[in-house]
């Protein structure tokens, strides 16, 4: 795949404050990448950078092949972008303001007024920004950065104000784009919302990246146990005494169950005795390290670093 975005040994200053130092990362076109790191940790930066608004003190930056530090940045037509906090000029109303950016991007009008409809705001389009909630100029914000289908789209805390069933739509549009071919940016806090609906994640401390891979290459290299939950059958937990204690450490969760932290190369031999005939198991439930004790994880072992 082609590279939408390189970054090769980026830092930027703010003055005595440095905000991101010696990042390097591709970003694959048709890729969703989350984005995650704690305030100050060098996101949004990273962000700015992408998109020109800020110009690194060091390394080389591309995007869709071009520098976006240049005077001309005209790659910038193909980008989307929905900041932390959205902000639209309160006395004009929805159309307005997308048909004003819409011809800022070049694209027809009628196509960007769409996604109004797209993204639940059809019967408000022509109500004044000023009257809208937060969830509603959030939505205006998303359509504003789905306009002319960009090739790079970067969210930075995209479900702010979002009802659960708009936030369903808005991974479902994320996921629409992806497969057309966009790199999409999720920078979000919401880790458990974002786990399972992006296939890579960067992890960002105090400027650095600190880990950078699928959910399942990030589980390898951390090593972290899996939960698993055994439910025996009535009786079945007398019986099951003796191979219990042989086992990984285990706690009683009530009368017909327990839970084990199982390291990666206990998980199968675990599962395959638990299901063995004879067993008396009769439910199974495995959780895997989330992306909370993922990024907990990575934090603590940078903090514990020389």
């Amino acid at each position: 795949m082609n590279a939408t975005v390189e970054i090769r040994g980026v830092g930027k200053r703010y003055g005595k404050v440095e905000a991101v130092r010696d990042v390097s990362f591709d970003l694959p076109a048709g890729q969703s990448v989350a984005l995650v790191g704690h305030n100050g940790a060098g996101k949004t930066t990273l962000l700015k950078l992408m998109l020109g608004l800020a110009h690194p003190t060091a390394g080389v930056i591309r995007v869709l092949g071009e520098n976006p530090a240049a005077g001309e940045f005209a790659a910038r037509l193909r980008l989307g972008y929905l900041p932390e906090s959205v902000s639209f000029n309160p006395a004009l109303t929805g159309r307005e303001i997308l048909s004003f950016y819409a011809r800022l991007k070049r694209e027809p009008v009628p196509k960007a007024l769409a996604l109004l409809d797209r993204v639940g705001l059809g019967e408000a389009s022509k109500r004044r920004v000023g009257t809208y909630s937060k969830g509603m100029r959030q939505r205006l914000g998303l359509a504003q950065a789905l306009i002319g289908e960009p090739l790079l789209l970067l969210l930075d805390e995209p479900t702010t104000g979002l009802d659960p069933a708009l936030r369903i739509g808005f991974y479902e549009i994320v996921e629409e784009l992806r497969d057309r071919g966009a790199t999409v940016v999720l920078s979000s806090h919401a880790l458990t919302e974002i786990e399972e609906r992006t296939e890579r994640v960067i992890i960002m401390n105090r400027g650095v990246k600190t880990a950078d891979g699928s959910m399942d290459e990030l589980r390898q290299i951390a090593r972290l146990p899996t939960r698993i939950r055994l439910r025996f059958a009535n009786g079945g937990m007398r019986l099951a005494q003796d191979w219990l204690g042989a086992l990984a450490p285990w706690r009683a969760v009530d009368g017909r169950s327990v839970e084990i932290d199982a390291l990666p190369e206990q998980k199968i031999a675990l599962l395959r005795r638990a299901a063995a005939e004879g067993a008396s198991v009769e439910d199974i439930d495995v959780v895997p390290p989330t992306l909370d004790q993922l990024y907990a994880h990575f934090l603590e072992g940078q903090a514990g670093a020389p």
